[in-house]
């Protein structure tokens, strides 16, 4: 009978089950859905009317913010499901080496410490300091595998500081970057899921094995069973058939009885079991054959999401140069519309500049034009003095001239009239510069040419 319960101790191949620390997926999903779902309800129509290159760039700084705020999320929501931070975003030089630093350095730490508990136990290794040598290197290895937990935060700590300056262009990159990781993510998962599908068809071949082997053991106990039964009836009637209860017919017959009772026990005991057991096998078969539908069509749809996501990311990357280079028309457009502005703006003054100096340039003639009558009206009186002060000198002149005459018997008319020949010629010097600058007319009072 032993080898009867072989098949009662095995349920199938046992798979290993992986640890995993307890995330409230649900919580996380949620928490993302209602972040997506928390958008303004603006009146787009109206924007789009009214839409202008100021109010334009409000409304491509509002898209950087959001943008912003969900690839911060995004890199929350992996932390919090458990998502590898490095392979879903663009790390720099600087923020890979933190990474690349904790990870060689624990590398280094765990062939330490193989190395330490490789080397021989013996007394004169152990002298040597074999077991302090284990003991330091383990704790090397726990603080390098600290470390490198400590690393993902640092990295992200620095990649969320230097991306809160980033500019639309980076982020969009970004959440290309993460749409493309999410893709290989979904493939290996898809991966993972067919080899579970494989493993699933083998437990099921083996479960729907074990439960018909279960099923014709369940009907050679039976069988069995039915046989002691008969005989324990036997038996039974022949203990009651001995007349002397202290007689040795008495005690083999009743010994014989309580074999036949403990056999009839056990093979109850063993049908239960392998009725037990069928049904258990055949619950497996259904469970397994549900489970495998639920992670087909799972795998299904992965591939649906994988194979869109993918298409997607490679129509967006197309998408957000097209955006990206819209930006930067934008500026373009507005810098020369500011330049338009000030060209014009700069005519204007230039042309107000120009027409004041016209202005004042008309104004400057007409102010010369009028002070001529002017200027020439006081040249006439300075003129008409001149000519009557010339008129009372040589009267003078003349009287002079007499009296010289009558005095001294000199005629002083040649002696003027060679003085004003003299003064005809710029040379001359003249008489201490009281002379006129043009010659008087003779004495005889001649019209003056001044006045002419």
């Amino acid at each position: 009978m032993a080898d009867d319960f072989d098949l009662l101790e095995t349920s199938g191949a046992q798979q290993e089950q992986k640890s995993n620390d307890k995330v409230d997926w649900g919580k996380a999903i949620d928490q993302m859905k209602s972040k997506l779902a928390q958008e303004d309800s603006p009146e787009v129509r109206q924007k789009i009317l009214n839409a202008t290159l100021d109010n334009v760039v409000d409304m491509a700084e509002k898209d950087r913010t959001s943008l912003l705020d969900a690839i911060k999320d995004l890199t929350d929501y992996q932390d919090e499901v458990g998502i590898i931070f490095e392979r879903f975003s663009t790390l720099n030089d600087d923020e890979q080496r933190v990474i690349d630093n904790a990870q060689n350095e624990l590398e280094k730490a765990k062939v330490e410490y193989r190395e330490a508990l490789e080397k021989p136990d013996t007394w004169w290794n152990n002298l040597w300091g074999r077991k302090a040598k284990i003991k330091s290197s383990k704790s090397a290895l726990d603080q390098a595998e600290k470390d490198r937990r400590f690393s993902d935060s640092k990295a992200k700590e620095m990649f969320q500081k230097r991306i809160e300056s980033s500019d639309t262009e980076t982020l969009l990159k970004e959440l290309s970057f993460k749409s493309q990781a999410a893709v290989k993510r979904l493939k290996d998962r898809e991966i993972e899921i067919k080899d579970v599908e494989s493993k699933l068809q083998v437990a099921i071949v083996e479960a729907s094995k074990n439960h018909t082997k279960a099923l014709q053991k369940k009907k050679e106990i039976e069988e069995k069973l039915e046989t002691e039964k008969s005989l324990l009836s036997q038996v039974r009637q022949e203990l009651e058939e001995v007349v002397d209860k202290q007689s040795p017919e008495y005690s083999e017959a009743l010994s014989k009885v309580t074999k036949l009772e403990q056999s009839v026990e056990e093979l109850e005991g063993l049908r239960t079991a392998y009725i037990t057991l069928a049904a258990s096998k055949d619950s497996f078969v259904h469970k397994h054959n549900l489970t495998i539908k639920v992670l087909t069509s799972l795998r299904s749809n992965l591939q649906t999401h994988r194979a869109k996501l993918k298409s997607d990311t490679e129509e967006r990357v197309r998408y957000y140069d097209g955006y990206v280079v819209a930006l930067k028309a934008r500026t373009d457009q507005e810098f020369a519309a500011i330049l338009e502005h000030l060209g014009i703006k700069t005519d204007e003054k230039i042309g107000e500049t120009l027409a004041a100096m016209h202005t004042a340039s008309a104004r400057a003639r007409q102010d010369m034009m009028e002070n001529i009558p002017v200027h020439e009206k006081v040249m006439k009186g300075i003129y008409g003095s001149y000519a009557e002060s010339l008129q009372e000198i040589r009267e003078k002149d003349v009287e002079i001239r007499k009296n010289f005459a009558d005095r001294y018997g000199i005629d002083m008319k040649e002696l003027f009239e060679e003085f004003y020949k003299n003064n005809e010629n710029p040379s001359t010097g003249g008489n201490d510069g009281d002379a006129p600058e043009k010659p008087a007319p003779a004495p005889d009072g001649g019209s003056d040419d001044l006045l002419g």
